[in-house]
């Protein structure tokens, strides 16, 4: 086995700049099932991100049961009327129109935790910043993220949850926090632009 790392050139580069250009936050999935063991594939890829003390403290929840799904569409159609009374005139109008997430559609989806209660790394690195937990998980859901993209399978990140309603319905241990809602499929369209881009509802220039 070599120890020399691996040499990516220019080609590579390339298709790696076109890969970040192209990850999207996919509100609009096909229903079509996944292949059998992709999923799993891309969680052990999502793995290999790097976390604080080697502490490794994503949790991983695959959801197929129709009463937890029904339970978390439930809590976003609450979070989602909310939202929407914070906003008046036109950019009501526009969060009134914008797709905000394939909670019906997706085939798959997964909840991704933060065990905060995790002996792993034994506190190397989080004393003075425990949210360091809270990023590794971050870090490790664009991994997924990015490796999916590269099958061509979509993703996208429902925030608009709360927390322990999931969590609770779930059945996910009180130290475990809720970072993440994933929607995971094939895409019902590819488009160069950000959703919310094409919708009007921001530049989506850079600062």
């Amino acid at each position: 086995m070599s120890n020399s790392p691996p040499y990516f050139d220019e080609a590579f580069a390339a298709q790696f700049a076109a890969l970040l250009a192209w990850r999207r936050d996919v509100r609009r999935f096909r229903r079509d099932a996944l292949p059998g063991g992709l999923v799993e594939r891309l969680l052990a890829q999502a793995e290999l991100s790097p976390s604080v003390g080697h502490s490794q403290p994503w949790r991983w929840i695959r959801v197929a049961d129709p009463g937890q799904r029904e339970a978390v569409l439930a809590s976003f159609r609450r979070c989602n009327a909310e939202a929407l009374a914070d906003y008046e005139g036109e950019r009501a109008r526009l969060y009134a129109e914008l797709k905000l997430e394939g909670l019906r559609e997706a085939p798959e989806q997964i909840a991704v935790f933060c065990d905060h209660g995790t002996a792993q790394g034994h506190g190397l690195g989080r004393k003075t910043m425990p949210e360091m937990l809270d990023y590794s998980v971050v870090a490790a859901i664009t991994q997924f993220w990015l490796a999916a993209r590269v099958q061509g399978v979509g993703v996208g990140w429902v925030s608009i949850l709360e927390p322990e309603v999931v969590r609770e319905a779930l059945g996910a241990p009180p130290a475990w926090k809720l970072i993440a809602w994933l929607c995971v499929g094939w895409p019902e369209a590819e488009s160069e632009l950000p959703e919310l881009v094409k919708a009007g509802w921001e530049s989506g220039k850079v600062r």
